[in-house]
């Protein structure tokens, strides 16, 4: 009977020894602070930064995607008057507004209680963490991950699959995850992936390497392309950015060979070369930001 006590005290103290270099559970952030969140982590340990300044990007200020515009903020709508809506997955060209639509939602329907928490795909893994925080609160939260891709190997895959619709507990109706990304699978495809596609009984089978990479993208319910600007998209989204930062409309007007030469140089006509031209422009012609 002593050594059977002194065994569970040999036990205990090692529990206790264990239990002391584990990291912290992560607090709660001062949830007044902002509308906006960032998850971070210092040390190994993992907590959620209020966001000084937010992004004030308004969705009328996102041109040539009305169609991608309506769905995601129907969805949201939904999600923040309380009913289903569906996980998002935004895909497409590069600078074509991915990003900036989502924080225009957070602008439009802060005040009803939506809140961003954006977490980098490397940390993606401590999901669990960052739902237990906010699970049971009043607000509306949407999980945003930007630029989103992953090789097989990394942690985060099995992780936001698991988060998205693959593990025994069920996410709180509170949390929705929005992400971004080139890549329409979020994993990249090789040419050898071909040589597994079976034909059977006159159907096209898509081998397992392929049928996993969609695999995590199916478990988006929400799937929204974008596209490049042809030219006369591009010219209107300088002129609307030229109009925002105080610049005359016959200057506007004068202003579209050099919007023009300024994305010829940049090869390429996407919304985000169009603001980054206004803002040059503006600022050597006295505009001002409203």
């Amino acid at each position: 009977m002593n050594d059977l006590s002194r065994l569970i005290s040999r036990a205990e103290a090692l529990l206790e020894r264990i239990e002391s270099l584990l990291p912290p559970p992560a607090n709660a952030p001062d949830w007044k602070a902002s509308t906006a969140f960032r998850w971070r982590k210092r040390g190994g340990h993992g907590h959620l930064e209020p966001v000084a300044r937010p992004h004030r990007i308004r969705l009328k200020d996102l041109r040539n995607v009305d169609e991608q515009k309506q769905r995601i903020e129907q969805n949201t709508r939904q999600f923040v008057d309380g009913r289903s809506a569906n996980n998002a997955l935004l895909t497409g060209a590069r600078g074509t507004g991915k990003s900036s639509l989502v924080k225009a939602l957070l602008n439009q329907y802060a005040a009803k209680g939506l809140r961003l928490i954006e977490v980098d795909k490397h940390d993606l893994i401590d999901l669990p963490d960052i739902v237990d925080l906010i699970a049971g609160r009043s607000e509306r939260f949407i999980v945003f991950c930007d630029d989103l891709s992953f090789e097989a190997s990394e942690p985060g895959y099995k992780a936001l699959k698991s988060i998205l619709d693959g593990s025994v507990a069920s996410t709180p109706d509170n949390v929705l995850l929005y992400a971004t990304s080139n890549r329409r699978h979020l994993m990249p495809e090789y040419m050898d992936e071909n040589l597994e596609t079976k034909h059977i009984d006159g159907e096209i089978h898509p081998g397992e390497t392929t049928e996993e990479k969609i695999s995590l993208s199916e478990r988006f319910g929400l799937w929204l392309s974008f596209y490049p600007f042809d030219q006369d998209e591009y010219l209107a989204i300088a002129a609307h950015w030229l109009r925002e930062y105080g610049v005359p409309a016959a200057a506007v007007a004068a202003a579209r060979e050099e919007a023009l030469l300024w994305a010829l140089m940049r090869g390429s006509r996407s919304g985000r070369v169009a603001w980054q031209f206004a803002r040059d422009y503006a600022g050597q012609h006295g505009g001002t930001k409203k």
